[in-house]
């Protein structure tokens, strides 16, 4: 295995070089990566791999001079022997060799990635910044209800039956429900692939442990997925997973760059973590619907690509008209894989909450030298790529503020005017007849 680069996540040189600046990255994000037991078994490497190349060209040099004496018919027994010995010493090292590369390789899978020099440090209840906010929260006669009621009121929504079929946090959309969740993955779809440039795709919902740590969420996350243990398959968490792996193991040309792709998928999540959190409603479930956004760019293009795609996520929430702001996550806020992000949050008025709707991240070259994503510039030289995704956006709060932000005091709910069309000319949800 080589650890000098490729499938390193982060390159065992730099963390050499820089153990401090990985160890603050692992304290600052709240991880657990074992840097000095790295750092040691890197040196332990090293010492051997020096012996063992001392071995090899002594043992090759001796073995010149044995046959040397043997055509001069001189007795080289005592050169053999101690050659033999030299032997079984380079297989004992080569064995060891195997073990640390393996001990090594799961050791820097678990290093995070290191946040950027503009990310705050801290928690993310004191230390994330609201960079920016958009829209005006709706005014209200009346406390306007939680979306579970105007979702049960209107039968958008049949959460008994959902749970009956599948268990809890497993939704079922009925009628308008269903046409409503329905508008807005095509409307997103459309939004991203006419207006933004995005190359529509349709992935598959399973992937390889491979892609799942190309993408970083093995071995960390692995308790919040769904398995398929017979073959050894993920059920994918979100489209970012089998999107970005398109390219894994391959080498683009610069001239290819960027690579900026959308994706609708269903995404499926245990939350091992969350139970007893937001049982009600649509906040938290184990399945919903979701389109991604997706870049793989050039090294030096990646933060300007960033600030790019969050305002394609924006665009999607303004038409929409829904309220929301950017917050830059600090660091205890960013996932493991992310150097950099931005969540957007809508308000919804019902449950009197800022609701995460999208996550916008830049990974620069972490999830590339996972998955071994490369490029071929001008001058041929190779490098990682950097890569970039962001929700655009995920369907289930969407779906909540919509309901909590348009109802009236009819009962009825409003559709945006950009969904109408997709609505089949429907310009309110009432409540069905005799109800």
């Amino acid at each position: 295995m080589e650890l000098t680069g490729t499938n390193t996540m982060l390159d065992l040189a730099f963390i050499r070089e820089n153990p401090e600046v990985v160890k603050a990255a692992v304290v600052n994000k709240r991880e657990k990566a074992d840097v000095d037991a790295i750092l040691a078994a890197d040196e332990r490497r090293r010492a051997l791999l020096k012996e063992v190349e001392a071995l090899r060209a002594e043992r090759n040099e001796v073995s010149k001079r044995i046959g040397i004496m043997k055509k001069k018919g001189e007795a080289a027994g005592d050169l053999v022997i101690s050659m033999r010995q030299v032997g079984e010493r380079v297989k004992e090292i080569e064995t060891d060799l195997s073990a640390i590369d393996a001990q090594l390789g799961e050791m820097l899978l678990w290093v995070p990635n290191i946040p950027a020099c503009d990310v705050p440090v801290g928690d993310e209840e004191h230390h994330n910044e609201v960079v920016r906010s958009w829209g005006e929260k709706g005014k209200f006669a009346e406390r306007p209800a939680p979306h579970w009621e105007v979702a049960e009121r209107l039968g958008l929504v049949d959460f008994a039956r959902g749970s009956k079929i599948s268990g809890a946090g497993f939704m079922l959309y009925m009628g308008l429900g269903a046409r409503l969740e329905r508008s807005l993955i095509n409307f997103m779809m459309d939004y991203h692939s006419e207006k933004h440039g995005y190359k529509e795709v349709l992935p598959p919902y399973l992937v390889t442990r491979d892609c799942m740590v190309g993408t970083g969420q093995l071995p960390k996350l692995e308790e919040d997925m769904y398995h398929v243990g017979s073959d050894d398959l993920f059920m994918i968490p979100t489209a970012e997973v089998p999107v970005t792996n398109i390219f894994r193991e391959e080498i683009l040309s610069a001239f290819d760059l960027p690579v900026k792709m959308t994706a609708y998928s269903g995404c499926f999540r245990r939350e091992a973590g969350s139970y007893g959190k937001d049982t009600r409603g649509l906040v938290r479930v184990h399945q919903f619907d979701k389109v991604e956004m997706v870049k793989i760019v050039a090294e030096e293009k990646s933060y300007e690509e960033l600030e790019s795609l969050l305002r394609d996520a924006e665009d999607i929430l303004q038409a929409l008209g829904l309220c929301y702001r950017v917050i830059k996550l600090s660091t205890e806020g960013l996932s493991f894989a992310a150097a950099k992000c931005y969540d957007l949050e809508v308000w919804a008025p019902g449950v009197e909450r800022w609701l995460e709707v999208s996550s916008c991240s830049n990974f620069e070259s972490f999830q590339a030298r996972r998955a071994n994503i490369r490029y071929r510039d001008a001058d041929g030289k190779v490098h990682f790529v950097h890569t970039l995704n962001g929700s655009g956006l995920a369907m289930p709060r969407i779906v909540v503020a919509i309901l909590e932000n348009f109802q009236n005091a009819d009962g009825s709910v409003t559709i945006p005017e950009v969904l109408r069309g997709y609505m089949g000319g429907i310009s309110k949800i009432e409540a069905p007849k005799g109800a």
